[in-house]
């Protein structure tokens, strides 16, 4: 008995192959930056009271300390950005953000259960896809328990602890922290990610990443050599049965 060739409408096939295309461009076009703080409300002489450490796809390339006011390049990429402008740019801006979130940290205390030193960490996230930013969120815990999400592509806060109900409300109010959150994210994050995009075939492999990296929605910018024959071979499949099709 003959085979008849599987064949299927060219919607059909047109609609598989806008699909696979964009789950293509999903795979190779992203790429995240994270910024990691961790603030003290008080520490000891000689003892930093913010550290930083920055992420590109999951990648750690650099760190900062209050103690020392300097950023400390790490690994391939680090290096390679230690050479660039930016570097300076980088150093300040983190001195910056690092005693503002402190302040936050001092004016919440009080609503804060402990009657010790305080601890905030906070995550500033940014995504670029497609030659755009397409993520832009701001993750905040307090003594280790995350309590609040900021998403600043639609300006909206989650609370993820109900007793950081109160601090949510204080800092909704504030126009200008939302305004400044949104500046950091979408202007100098997605900024210093596209400038080190320039230098992302130094990346190093991802031996350490971020803590709970799975609540970053960031992925890696590398597509595995698998998904590129898998692809391959389901357009040719398709391409194939459309001339089948067609004739």
């Amino acid at each position: 008995v003959p085979r008849m060739p599987l064949t299927c409408s060219p919607v059909c096939l047109l609609l598989l192959l806008l699909l696979l295309l964009t789950a293509l461009e999903i795979m190779v076009g992203a790429h995240s930056l994270c910024f990691n703080f961790t603030i003290k409300s008080w520490s000891r002489p000689g003892q930093p009271w913010c550290e930083a450490q920055v992420f590109m796809n999951k990648n750690l390339f650099l760190q900062y300390d209050s103690d020392s006011n300097m950023v400390k390049p790490l690994g391939l990429l680090g290096k390679k950005v230690n050479a660039t402008s930016t570097w300076g740019e980088l150093t300040q801006t983190l001195g910056e953000v690092g005693r503002d979130l402190r302040m936050l940290l001092l004016d919440v205390k009080p609503q804060i259960k402990t009657s010790g030193p305080s601890t905030l960490q906070v995550k500033m996230l940014c995504q670029r896809e497609a030659e755009r930013c397409t993520g832009a969120s701001w993750q905040f815990a307090i003594n280790g328990e995350k309590c609040l999400l900021f998403d600043v592509m639609n300006m909206t806060w989650t609370v993820i602890n109900h007793e950081a109900r109160k601090i949510k409300e204080t800092w909704k109010k504030d126009r200008g922290l939302e305004k400044y959150f949104r500046k950091l994210s979408l202007g100098d994050c997605d900024h210093w990610l596209r400038e080190f995009l320039g230098h992302r075939e130094a990346m190093p492999e991802p031996t350490v990443s971020p803590v709970n990296a799975s609540d970053i929605h960031g992925s890696s910018s590398s597509l595995p050599d698998t998904w590129i024959i898998l692809g391959a071979f389901i357009l040719t499949v398709l391409m194939g049965n459309f001339l089948i099709y067609v004739m």
